[in-house]
C-alpha cells in the first residue's frame, strides 16, 4: 500500500495519508483493526476532500469494540518524523545505516540487535548472542557484515543475511562502549570502560594494539578517512587522537566540563564533532586543538553526534529528548526534532545529510526526514511526559500532571487546555481532584504536595512532611482530608484546611506507588514496590489486610465503586483483581510494563497503559480483552470520565480522549 502511494504523492492529500500510514505501521502490522483509530487520532481536522472521506469510513470503526479519537492525539503526518520502528524491549542504545540507506541496524539492552526494513518498518531479523546489553554497533561498507559492542565486554562480528555470528573478539575487561570498522575492513577499533581502545584483526580475533592514556571509560570512537589515526572521546572529560601504527596519542584535545559521550570526524580528517555530559557540542580543528566553535542549545547531556558528509552540518541526540540539526559553520540550530517520549541514546545521518535515525530509552527507534520544510501543526499539551491524570466529579474536565512541572485543566468536549497550575519544582507525579471541582491536589518529586484553585490557578497550600518524592495522591470524599504515598514507603493523612499530617502509615518496606481512599472514608489501599497491596485503617493507622501475589513491583492500583474490589498492575506483567473483604485473587490478566489502571463506576469494565505503548479494554467478569489502541509512546496514566470515554497521558506529553464504541 505505501509503495502504490509512492507512485500519486504529489498530490497533497494522498502524501498525508502516506505518510499517516508510515506513522502507523508498528500498530497496524500488529493488528489491522487498528487502522481506524490510527487515521482519526493523525489526521482528524487537516486535509481536503479525499481525508473527508477517509475519516468518514474511519468513523465507522473496525467491525468490534473499539477505542475512537475524539480530538488528534496521535503523531500528525507533514512534519519531519518519517517512520516509528517497534520492536526492542530495552533501551535503544546504537543504530546505523547500511550502506543501502533501505535498511538500518540498532543495539538496545534487551541484548539483541534487529535488522530493519526502513520502508515497511519491519524487523527483518533478530541477533542474539550476547549476555548483556548492546551498546554500539556499526555496518561494513560492503553493507554484509555488522560488528557489534556489549556490556558483557565482548564485541561480536555478524553475518547480516545469516543472523550467524561468525567471530567473538574477546580481551576487554570491562563494558565495550564504542565499535568502529577501519576502511581496509580487515581490522576494527573498540572502546571500553577498561579506559582503553583496542585494535583488533578481524581474521584471527586477536588484539593487534592497545591503546592507552585515558584515565576514564572511553566512550566513543572515530576513524579518519586515511585510516592511519582515530579519534576518542572519554569520561575523563578529554578527547584523544592516537597513530594506529605506534599507538602513540598525538594530541589530546581539552576543554568539555563533563564526560565525553560522542565524537564524529569530517570526512576531510581535519576536524571533529564531540558531544558531552555538559549539553555542548565542540567543533575541533585536529592539527591544533583548538575549539573552533562550542555549540549550545541542549538542556541535558548530548549522547550521539553524526556529520555529513560534505561536513556542512550535524546532528545530535540529547537527553532533553530533542534531535538538533545543526549548522557548523555558523554554530546555529537549523532545526529541532521532538517526539520520542525519554531520552535519546543513538543518531545516525546518511551520508547526504537527507535522513536520520535515532534511538532512546523509549525503546523505540525514528526515522526522520532532515530534508522536510514543513513543521507539524502545534499539539497542544505537555513538552514531557503526562505522569498522572484524574477525572471531575461531573466528567466535564481532566487534569493531567507531567514532568515538565505543570498541570494542566482539559476540556473533554473541546480538547482545549483550560488553565496551566505552574509553581512545582520538580516532575508532578500525581494528581487528584476534589469533589467540589474547584479544588485539585498534585503531589511531586520535590517531596511536597500541593492544594490548587483551579479557578484562578493559585496554589493554596504547600504539604511538606514527605522525606522523599510524593508518588501517589487521593482525596476523601468530603473534601477536607487526602492521603499521599511517597517512595519514602510511608503513606500521609493530612488535613487540607490546615495543612497538618494527622496521621503516618508505617508498614511497607519499599516505595509507595499507588494510594485510593475506599467509599466509606474511613479504609484506604495502598501499592508499593514491596510486591504488595496494604489494607489500611485510616483511624487508627494500622494494616488490616496484606495482598500478596505480584512478584515485582505494583506501579498503579484502582478500587471499585462499592469498595469491593480493587485492580492492580505490577512490573511482573500483569493486572490482580482482588476481593478486599477476603484478600483472595480473583483474576489475573496479562498486560506488559503496566503503568496505570482505572475502573469504571459500575465496576465492569477497566483499562490498563502500558509502557508497550498500548490501552486496553478489559471485561472483569470474564478476564476478556475487548479493545486495545496504540499511541506513540508509553501510557502511563489513565482514567474514567464516563462508562464510554477514557482519559489517558502518554510519555511524549499528550493527553488521549478517546471514546469507547460497541463497534
Amino acid at each position: 500500500m505505501l509503495a502504490d502511494y509512492n507512485l500519486i504523492s504529489d498530490e497533497p492529500d494522498l502524501a498525508l495519508i502516506q505518510q499517516t500510514l508510515r506513522l502507523s505501521t508498528p500498530a497496524i502490522s500488529r493488528d489491522s483493526r487498528q487502522l481506524s483509530g490510527q487515521l482519526l487520532g493523525r489526521l482528524r481536522g487537516m486535509g481536503g476532500l479525499s481525508i473527508g472521506i477517509l475519516l468518514e469510513g474511519a468513523e465507522r470503526g473496525p467491525g468490534r469494540m473499539w477505542f475512537c479519537p475524539r480530538f488528534p492525539s496521535l503523531t500528525p503526518p507533514g512534519g519531519a518524523l518519517r517512520q516509528i520502528l517497534v520492536g526492542h524491549k530495552s533501551i535503544v542504545a546504537a543504530v546505523a545505516f547500511l550502506p543501502d540507506g533501505r535498511h538500518a541496524l540498532s543495539g538496545s539492552s534487551d541484548n539483541t540487535l534487529r535488522l530493519w526494513d526502513l520502508a515497511s518498518g519491519e524487523t527483518l531479523r533478530i541477533f542474539e548472542g550476547h549476555s548483556n546489553s548492546v551498546s554500539a554497533v556499526t555496518v561494513s561498507v560492503d553493507g554484509r557484515l555488522a560488528l557489534s559492542g556489549s556490556e558483557d565486554n565482548t564485541l561480536r562480528l555478524w553475518d547480516l543475511a545469516t543472523g550467524e555470528t561468525l567471530r567473538t573478539l574477546e580481551g576487554h575487561t570491562a563494558a565495550v562502549n564504542a565499535v568502529a570498522v577501519l576502511a581496509d575492513g580487515s581490522r576494527v577499533l573498540s572502546g571500553s570502560d577498561d579506559n582503553t581502545l583496542r585494535v583488533w584483526d578481524l581474521a584471527t580475533g586477536e588484539t593487534l594494539r592497545i591503546l592507552e592514556g585515558h584515565t576514564a571509560a572511553v566512550n566513543a570512537v572515530a576513524v579518519l578517512a586515511d585510516g592511519s589515526r582515530v579519534l576518542s572521546g572519554s569520561a575523563d572529560k578529554t578527547l584523544r587522537l592516537y597513530d594506529l601504527a605506534t599507538g602513540e596519542t598525538l594530541r589530546t584535545f581539552e576543554g568539555h566540563s563533563n564526560s565525553v559521550s560522542a565524537v564524529a570526524v569530517y570526512a576531510d580528517g581535519r576536524h571533529a564533532v564531540s558531544g558531552s555530559w555538559d549539553n555542548t557540542l565542540r567543533l575541533w580543528d585536529l592539527a591544533s586543538g583548538a575549539t573552533l566553535r562550542t555549540l549550545e542549545g541542549h538542556s541535558n547531556s548530548v549522547r550521539a553526534v553524526a556529520v555529513s558528509a560534505d561536513g556542512s552540518r550535524a546532528l545530535s541526540g540529547s537527553w532533553d529528548q530533542t534531535l538538533r540539526l545543526w549548522d557548523l559553520a555558523s554554530g546555529a540550530t537549523v532545526r529541532t526534532l521532538e517526539g520520542h517520549a525519554i531520552f535519546i541514546e543513538a543518531v545516525a545521518m546518511l551520508a547526504d545529510g537527507r535522513l536520520a535515525l535515532s534511538g532512546s530509552y523509549d525503546r523505540t527507534l525514528r526515522l526522520w526526514d532532515l530534508a522536510s520544510c514543513e513543521t507539524l501543526r502545534a499539539l497542544e499539551g505537555h513538552s514531557n511526559s503526562a505522569a498522572a491524570v484524574a477525572v471531575s466529579a461531573d466528567g466535564s474536565c481532566a487534569l493531567s500532571g507531567s514532568w515538565d512541572q505543570t498541570l494542566r485543566l482539559w476540556n473533554l468536549e473541546t480538547g482545549e487546555t483550560l488553565r496551566t497550575l505552574e509553581g512545582h519544582t520538580s516532575w508532578v507525579t500525581a494528581v487528584a481532584m476534589l469533589t467540589d471541582g474547584r479544588r485539585a491536589l498534585s503531589g511531586c518529586l520535590d517531596d511536597t504536595l500541593r492544594l490548587w484553585d483551579l479557578g484562578s490557578g493559585e496554589t493554596l497550600r504547600t504539604l511538606e512532611g514527605h522525606t522523599r518524592p510524593v508518588s501517589a495522591v487521593a482525596v476523601l470524599a468530603d473534601g477536607s482530608r487526602a492521603l499521599s504515598g511517597s517512595y519514602d514507603s510511608t503513606l500521609r493523612l493530612w488535613d487540607l484546611e490546615t495543612g497538618a499530617c494527622l496521621r503516618t502509615l508505617e508498614g511497607h518496606t519499599n516505595d509507595v506507588s499507588a494510594v485510593a481512599v475506599l467509599a466509606d472514608g474511613s479504609r484506604a489501599l495502598s501499592g508499593s514496590n514491596d510486591n504488595t497491596l496494604r489494607l489500611w485503617d485510616l483511624e487508627t493507622g494500622e494494616t488490616l489486610r496484606t495482598f500478596e501475589g505480584h512478584t515485582s513491583w505494583i506501579r498503579a492500583m484502582a478500587v471499585s465503586t462499592n469498595s469491593r474490589h480493587a485492580l492492580s498492575g505490577s512490573d511482573d506483567n500483569t493486572l490482580r483483581l482482588w476481593d478486599l473483604e477476603t484478600g483472595e485473587c480473583l483474576r489475573t490478566l496479562g498486560h506488559t510494563d503496566i503503568r496505570g489502571v482505572a475502573v469504571s463506576a459500575n465496576g465492569g469494565r477497566a483499562v490498563s497503559g502500558s509502557w508497550s505503548n498500548t490501552l486496553r479494554l478489559w471485561d472483569l467478569a470474564s478476564g476478556q480483552c475487548l479493545a486495545e489502541y496504540y499511541a506513540d509512546a508509553a501510557i502511563h496514566c489513565v482514567a474514567f470520565a464516563r462508562e464510554d470515554l477514557i482519559v489517558a497521558g502518554s510519555a511524549d506529553g499528550r493527553i488521549h480522549i478517546l471514546e469507547i464504541r460497541e463497534r
